[in-house]
């Protein structure tokens, strides 16, 4: 790519405008930006050229092509344009080190439409209740904030009675099948530092799937619970488990998630959940499912 021509009277000092040379994907387009323009206005310029096709949902970075190592650095903290360049918006991968770790403080829980009309026609729904239960206990031990929606109330009842909802953040209705409403977006975003959701309820292909791919699109990483997460057919949970590891999404266990947050025997909550884990319900078949 050729860096733009410089316009008379820019450079260090100058006043006006600077030209920049803007890239994104295979295309590249010179314009400018007013001298001394800093992060915010290039993200801007970027929009301006290129909103129909970035996706504003996804993380990225800007970065500065460098003469002196002949290739693109990231943009350097508090830069100012001066002279002419040639920056370029670079989306990052959310699925390229997917590590899955988990802190309390960094954590939501998401519980999804465990409604009572949905007890005889979900496959084990007596066992994800018990393990559903179990992992709202475990949030209310380590003060993780919980999201509950329950899909058409009206019509499919509330959540059911075993699910104590105390202490839940939100319990919202809704018609829409992924649980991403904007008051839920609105939650997310009062928790400081929130990076990972974990994710159960009913059903698995439909309103787990379509909200597990709406968060990894806004940068956050899922934990689906597989032994707290099914659908009316087997069939339908399995391929839809397999096509969300395939995304980057996490499919896990409550116990694996519950040890995975105290982290450590000396965690002064270790013995509550160890005797949470150990109420565990009689094994299901539901594991050998995914």
């Amino acid at each position: 790519l050729k860096m733009a021509a410089a316009e008379p009277g820019a450079g260090p000092g100058g006043g006006g405008s600077v030209p920049v040379l803007f890239c994104f994907s295979v295309f590249a387009r010179p314009s400018s930006v007013p001298h001394g323009a800093g992060y915010e206005l290039l993200i801007q310029k970027f929009l301006s050229l290129y909103g129909d096709q970035i996706d504003m949902h996804r993380k990225f970075v800007v970065q500065l092509f460098a003469e002196e190592w002949s290739q693109y650095i990231d943009l350097p903290k508090g830069f100012l344009v001066n002279e002419r360049c040639k920056v370029r918006l670079v989306p990052l991968q959310i699925q390229i080190t997917t590590l899955g770790n988990l802190t309390p403080s960094s954590t939501v829980f998401f519980c999804c439409d465990m409604q009572e009309r949905f007890r005889p026609a979900i496959k084990y729904f007596g066992d994800i209740i018990s393990v559903g239960q179990r992992l709202l206990q475990g949030a209310r031990l380590l003060g993780i904030p919980v999201i509950v929606t329950e899909q058409y109330p009206k019509g499919l009842g509330s959540t059911v009675q075993e699910i104590d909802l105390t202490g839940a953040k939100l319990v919202l209705p809704k018609t829409k099948f992924s649980m991403v409403l904007p008051e839920v977006e609105a939650a997310l975003a009062e928790i400081p530092g929130v990076r990972s959701v974990v994710l159960f309820g009913v059903e698995t292909h439909v309103c787990i799937q379509q909200t597990a791919l709406e968060l990894i699109g806004r940068g956050l990483e899922v934990h689906i619970v597989a032994d707290a997460t099914s659908s009316r057919s087997m069939m339908d949970r399995m391929f839809a488990l397999e096509r969300l590891a395939r995304t980057g999404i996490i499919v896990t266990t409550s116990e694996a998630i519950l040890l995975q947050l105290v982290a450590d025997k000396e965690h002064p909550k270790f013995k509550e959940i160890q005797n949470l884990i150990k109420a565990s319900a009689p094994e299901s078949g539901l594991l050998s499912k995914v």
